[in-house]
């Protein structure tokens, strides 16, 4: 039987960290942003406060007991279904991988916004991998897309990205989420050239909605449309669409994929319907419901207690 865990999650099958072990330190959608487009609902508990939101005691005590069997993994991943650098121990988990398991590489997923703070810069400079996200440049678009908390301005925010670049060894891949009409203008575009610009980062990836997020309104850009904001922003910039099959990766789990589609042939399920059933993180849910969506094998629909997954009417019952 599969060890429950409930702070780590995974090996998911990740299109750009391939096999990744994923560590939430946050409790539930605890955020300092509330994104229309976020695949895990809206936040919660938006807030800029860092503190310990879970006991480092027992992250720590589930590493060991995960790395004991010296897994095949290509990232551990901070992530999940909150901002993980809210948690102010953070950085003793990451010296705790670095000091105990050097043979892994770490990676950060984030919004970047508490980038800001000197301490936290210092905390997390020794990964390997940060992929920070910036969706706007200008305040207006900022708070039309990320909605974020109320102390958060995009300059500074910016000028943090910048500041961490220049004491970062490691790789930074930069996350725009386009929308059309919010970010895809001109005058927009032309923010977030200057920004990108000014941060310098590795390489910058287009992202665009996949599945219904927060708010239904929100649309997604074509591809044509993506290949030319590429062009505009002048850097060297992917097209995250363009990423191999996650089925392909060899953490990828047909039987966990049948399971979800059993539990959605019996009746439509939300991710935390799904979560709760199957005992998976909702992240590695959500892992497995973007392929089958990819695919057309299930369809998603928004209902008044959130997305609700179903079959396809060409999946066989």
């Amino acid at each position: 039987m599969k060890t429950r865990f409930n702070y780590l999650f995974g090996p998911v099958p990740s299109r750009r960290l391939g096999m990744s072990l994923g560590v939430d330190l946050m409790a539930h959608k605890t955020c300092s942003l509330n994104c229309v487009y976020c695949e895990c609902g809206r936040t919660t508990n938006l807030t800029t406060k860092r503190k310990k939101y879970i006991p480092l005691k027992s992250v720590l005590n589930e590493l060991r007991q995960f790395l004991s069997s010296k897994p095949e993994l290509d990232y551990i991943t901070f992530s999940g279904s909150g901002e993980p650098t809210l948690h102010s121990g953070i950085g003793e988990v990451i010296r705790f991988l670095k000091d105990n398991y050097p043979q892994y590489k770490i990676a950060l997923l984030t919004n970047g916004t508490l980038l800001t703070d000197a301490r936290l810069r210092d905390d997390v400079k020794s990964v390997d991998l940060i992929l920070p996200s910036l969706d706007a440049a200008s305040a207006e678009i900022f708070k039309k897309i990320n909605r974020p908390a109320k102390r958060l301005k995009i300059d500074q925010i910016i000028e943090g990205l910048a500041a961490f670049r220049q004491q970062f060894s490691g790789k930074m891949l930069l996350e725009i989420f386009i929308i059309p009409g919010l970010n895809d203008t001109a005058d927009e575009l032309a923010l977030l050239k200057a920004a990108i610009h000014r941060i310098k980062p590795d390489e910058v990836q287009l992202n665009t909605l996949d599945r219904p997020g927060t708010e239904s309104w929100v649309e997604s850009a074509k591809l044509a449309a993506l290949q030319k904001i590429a062009q505009q922003l002048d850097w060297k910039t992917e097209i995250i669409a363009n990423f191999r099959k996650r089925h392909e990766i060899a953490s990828y789990h047909t039987d966990t994929e049948e399971s979800i589609l059993q539990m959605i042939k019996r009746r439509p399920c939300t991710v935390d319907d799904l979560s709760v059933a199957l005992g998976l993180h909702s992240a590695e849910i959500n892992k497995y419901l973007e392929e089958l969506l990819e695919s057309n094998r299930i369809q998603a629909e928004k209902m008044e207690r959130g997305v609700f997954f179903k079959l396809s009417r060409h999946e066989p019952n």
